[in-house]
């Protein structure tokens, strides 16, 4: 098996659809007030030192979940290389990219524990 190690990628805050006519190759952001539905995506975008490299780092993660049969795209969002995944989808694809070598930073809560 491939991996990629010290490749980090994070999910970003902001859910994602396909723009209309554009599945696969272009999205909008989902305003908060409106229903996520089936439509929902998750962008994922790289951290770390691979920064000149993100392009094909990114592809590799889309095919590691092509091999599994997720559908993912890659691409331009905030000016960087994001990989997409559909919101249902999201917990087996960061599941199978942590199973490639790749470490999933998550969000700090701003609460202190109980």
């Amino acid at each position: 098996m491939n991996t990629l190690q010290l490749s980090i990628i994070h999910r970003l805050p902001q859910s994602y659809r396909w723009s209309a006519g554009f599945t696969g190759s272009k999205v909008e952001p989902i305003p908060q007030n409106a229903a996520n539905g089936d439509n929902c995506l998750v962008a994922l975008k790289l951290l770390g030192p691979e920064e000149g490299n993100a392009w094909p780092v990114m592809e590799k993660l889309s095919q590691a979940l092509t091999d599994i049969e997720l559908y993912s795209s890659v691409l331009e969002c905030e000016g960087e290389p994001c990989l997409f995944v559909k919101s249902q989808d999201e917990f087996a694809a960061t599941c199978r990219l942590k199973n490639f070598g790749v470490a999933i930073a998550e969000s700090v809560a701003g609460q202190a524990p109980v």
